[in-house]
């Protein structure tokens, strides 16, 4: 007992419980040693209170003993437990963390089918919304800018009424033009479309319902270096230069490197009937 006592590598490596019982064992043969030392080897009754104090002390550190293993059972007990809620709570977690980002690539992939197929509407509609500027511009619903020709008329001087320009006058010069190349082509700031309507209404010539008076300045969006050359090439234009010389209009041509020409009434779009294609939609180029 000495020894394990002054040894401290020895006593470090005891168990705690081992090591609590055997201090108290000796320090209990201290203490009946001590008594006798003091009672100079005396035999008589105080002998066996010694043994009783050693016996029950003994008892009393066994009960502790006893005592300690068995709490330090229920907490082995409690411990295991508690550590199998534990793994069972992080196996719950887990799982569904797995079942959240199984959840998550699914989204994504959504996302990206949802993202190809807007790509799609928008070039859709890129070409959807070319094609109705490009009708617009054909059939004369939006502003045009570009070269061209700009034609001034006047009646003749000291005409009468029956020498002045008329409708159907503007009209074949409008046919000369457009067979000449011309893209666009307004009157006195009345852009023509496929409604529009050139006519007399008593002396006044109106457009797209409109009176306009002389002189009468009509431009033409188009190849500036071809359009006013090839008026004659037509039957239209022929017949206008005709007009021209026999009742003296003034014509002056002029070629220009920009002409601005507005939009036709937005209350021409209006149809009185519904038409529909036959077959659908008609594919293609758009262009007159």
């Amino acid at each position: 007992m000495a020894d394990t006592a002054t040894d401290p590598a020895e006593r470090v490596r005891k168990p705690l419980l081992t090591l609590i019982t055997e201090e108290s064992l000796e320090r209990d043969y201290q203490l009946v040693a001590l008594r006798r030392a003091t009672s100079g080897g005396e035999v008589g009754g105080h002998r066996p209170v010694g043994r009783l104090g050693v016996v029950a002390v003994v008892a009393v550190f066994g009960l502790m003993v006893s005592l300690a293993a068995v709490q330090t059972s229920r907490n082995a007990d409690t411990d295991n437990a508690g550590r199998a809620t534990l793994i069972d709570r992080i196996e719950s977690r887990r799982e569904r963390v797995q079942a959240l980002q199984a959840r998550i690539s699914e989204q994504r992939e959504a996302n990206q089918r949802a993202e190809r197929i807007l790509l799609d509407l928008g070039d859709q509609l890129n070409a959807v919304e070319s094609d109705r500027t490009l009708l617009e511009t054909v059939t004369g619903f939006v502003p045009v800018t570009g070269e061209g020709v700009r034609i001034e008329l006047d009646n003749a001087e000291f005409a009468d009424a029956s020498e002045q320009i008329r409708d159907s006058d503007l009209a074949t010069l409008v046919n000369a033009l457009f067979t000449a190349g011309a893209e666009a082509i307004s009157i006195n700031g009345q852009r023509l479309t496929a409604r529009s309507a050139i006519r007399n209404s008593g002396s006044a010539i109106e457009v797209n319902s409109v009176g306009i008076a002389p002189p009468y300045v009509v431009l033409a969006v188009g190849d500036s270096g071809t359009l006013a050359s090839r008026l004659l090439d037509s039957g239209s234009g022929l017949d206008f230069s005709a007009l021209a010389q026999q009742f003296g209009f003034v014509v002056d041509v002029e070629n220009v490197d920009e002409l601005r020409l507005p939009a036709a009434p937005p209350r021409l779009r209006e149809l009185r009937s519904v038409a529909q294609p036959v077959g659908g939609r008609v594919e293609g180029d758009l262009t007159p």
